[in-house]
């Protein structure tokens, strides 16, 4: 038990630079607190002892803003960073060196007595306010995208965004990473092609001009849409030189 109660403190540390030191680790990170909690609670549910379990359960909800169900099943250095609005349900269950933000909820899909809530392998990175419904699977080392509505299987290191959830790459990890805000922009890579199609078009169009000693001010009213959609994504904009 001690043994473990030291490795949780240490994936606090490996796991959020704002750590300082023990003590602050242990009174004030209600992630850990949550998960310590639950890990009573889901031994006395294991026990039969499910009424004192949910019991554990509700008092770390009202003072840690995290709800798990006693009857989940988490693995070792599990760390929920922030916490608040956390919701993992009954038959969730969570692999090895996972790690979710906050608004995450790993919900059910059914009203029948069985599995109905996901499964995330090892290595998993959740971003926050991510929603993932159903008993589906999140494979080893995958990536969920914070807003993302997940309700189908993720293939191992693949990384999803969007809602509904969408596979937008696929890159084996060894090890977890915080960087869920640097994920790809489907919509905005799309809309590149897109105007670098309309570019060529345009090219085209005004040779044949040329050719005819035609004049247009089609070309002005493309280059203000353009600069419209910049300044929505501006991803999209050339670089100098480019």
């Amino acid at each position: 038990m001690i043994k473990t109660l030291k490795e949780d403190i240490k994936t606090v540390f490996e796991r959020d630079p704002a750590a300082r030191n023990v003590f602050e680790v242990i009174t004030s990170y209600p992630g850990l607190h949550a998960i310590w909690c639950h890990r009573i609670a889901h031994f006395l549910w294991k026990k039969g002892m499910k009424t004192l379990a949910r019991i554990i359960s509700h008092i770390s909800r009202f003072f840690t803003g995290i709800e798990i169900h006693p009857g989940a099943k988490i693995g070792r250095r599990f760390f929920i960073d922030h916490g608040m609005g956390v919701v993992i349900g009954e038959t969730s269950e969570i692999g090895d060196d996972v790690l979710i933000y906050q608004g995450v909820v790993l919900g059910g899909t059914s009203l029948e007595k069985r599995k109905r809530h996901p499964t995330i392998g090892n290595n998993v990175v959740i971003g926050a306010g991510a929603i993932i419904l159903g008993p589906i699977k999140v494979g080893d080392g995958a990536k969920i995208g914070a807003g993302s509505v997940v309700i189908k299987d993720v293939p191992p290191g693949a990384t999803v965004v969007g809602v509904p959830g969408r596979i937008v790459g696929e890159k084996k990890r060894r090890k977890i990473d915080l960087d869920h805000d640097k994920l790809p922009d489907p919509i905005a890579e799309v809309l590149k092609i897109i105007i670098e199609e309309q570019e060529k078009l345009e090219e085209r169009i005004k040779k044949i001009e040329d050719m005819e000693g035609m004049k247009s001010k089609i070309d002005e009213y493309f280059e203000k849409k353009k600069e419209e959609i910049a300044k929505i994504f501006p991803s999209l904009k050339k670089e100098e030189g480019g």
